[in-house]
């Protein structure tokens, strides 16, 4: 690595005096010349021709481009904000794209239009505050506009979520996420304590708060169509993030720093399926930060759901404490009769119980 470091310095030191002496000579030819009508370059026409070319072809392949990528370019925003997001992605590209068309158009066409003519004499103009008032003042109120359109947006998905939205919690480790719905009764989702964590409940679910008796957790996200939901995302280990490519959502899940996003679903599975022409497929929820070996397959499954079956969904799920009678020790004596109720009389069969059954 050190003997590519100093050849590579050995390089560039070698290049730098080339560039010097090669400007050296340069300095040398701008000495006036005792015959004035000898042209300055002999391809002095050829490069501004070249440079009409070069902007004609530099247009038809960005266009091309364009065109060609359009088809994989970000999916059908799946959300309300999605749209907003998207629009204004379009606004700004639109608005860079116009500024970096006209400013390249005048650069290539003034080369071809004022390349060096003995008959035409320059005027040169040391100061015009006119203009640089007009280049400074416009594209300092776009860039204003486009800054405080892009803030309000930002500000409207991170805001204060509606209080009749769905609270879920997602959780992210190595590698993988959990889930957990606030359930059926409350809508709350009850507190959580990394010292809580064991083998099975992997959250840290607090069973002192009464808002966790009907908490149920699940290997999949669920979410309803037209209804506001607000992720309540943490991070047990490393930055994760939580990416959800349709709905538009992004945000960082960071150990240590709870942070949250809420939108609302605007189109269901089913109705993704359907456009799509696809029957297989699922929305997809994706880490976007880098977090070990194991981050690439570090995705679970996002089913949005009509209201009403969103609802039977839920109804279908048991809380965690009733899939785990055993926390019911965790309960302080006065909130165990409440928590009771979410007890089976009968222990729910898992996997290891029905093998013992069987047995």
């Amino acid at each position: 690595m050190n003997y590519l470091i100093g050849l590579l310095s050995v390089v560039f030191f070698i290049l730098a005096i080339s560039v010097i002496v090669k400007s050296m000579k340069l300095n040398k030819n701008l000495t006036p010349s005792e015959d004035e009508s000898s042209p300055l370059d002999s391809s002095n026409n050829v490069n501004a021709y070249g440079m009409l070319i070069f902007w004609l072809l530099g247009t038809v392949a960005g266009v091309w481009s364009f065109l060609t990528c359009l088809p994989d370019f970000l999916p059908e925003a799946s959300s309300k904000h999605g749209l907003d997001t998207d629009k204004m992605f379009w606004v700004s590209m639109a608005v860079v794209t116009f500024a970096f068309f006209v400013t390249n158009t005048l650069l290539l066409f003034f080369a071809y239009k004022y390349r060096y003519n003995k008959n035409r004499k320059a005027t040169f103009y040391p100061v015009n505050h006119k203009l640089e008032l007009i280049w400074t003042v416009i594209p300092a109120i776009v860039m204003a506009i486009l800054v405080f359109t892009g803030w309000r947006t930002w500000r409207d998905i991170t805001s204060q979520a509606p209080s009749d939205a769905v609270v879920i919690e997602i959780t992210g480790h190595q590698f993988g996420w959990y889930v957990r719905y606030a359930g059926v009764d409350d809508n709350q989702l009850g507190n959580y304590n990394y010292k809580l964590i064991d083998e099975t409940n992997s959250i840290g679910i607090d069973y002192t708060d009464k808002n966790s008796f009907d908490d149920f957790t699940a290997t999949e996200l669920h979410l309803p169509k037209g209804k506001p939901v607000l992720l309540k995302i943490h991070a047990q280990d490393v930055l994760h993030s939580v990416y959800l490519p349709y709905h538009r959502v992004k945000m960082d899940a960071v150990p240590g720093m709870p942070t949250k996003f809420w939108f609302t679903p605007n189109i269901s599975t089913d109705e993704m399926r359907a456009k799509m022409n696809n029957k297989d497929f699922n929305f997809k929820l994706n880490c976007t930060e880098i977090c070990g070996r194991g981050h690439f397959g570090m995705a679970i499954t996002v089913f949005v759901d009509e209201p009403e079956d969103y609802k039977k969904w839920c109804a279908e799920q048991k809380p965690f404490l009733a899939m785990n009678p055993g926390y019911l020790e965790k309960v302080p004596a006065n909130l165990k009769a409440k928590a009771s109720k979410y007890i089976p009389a009968e222990p729910i069969a898992t996997d290891s119980t029905a093998t013992a059954a069987a047995l």
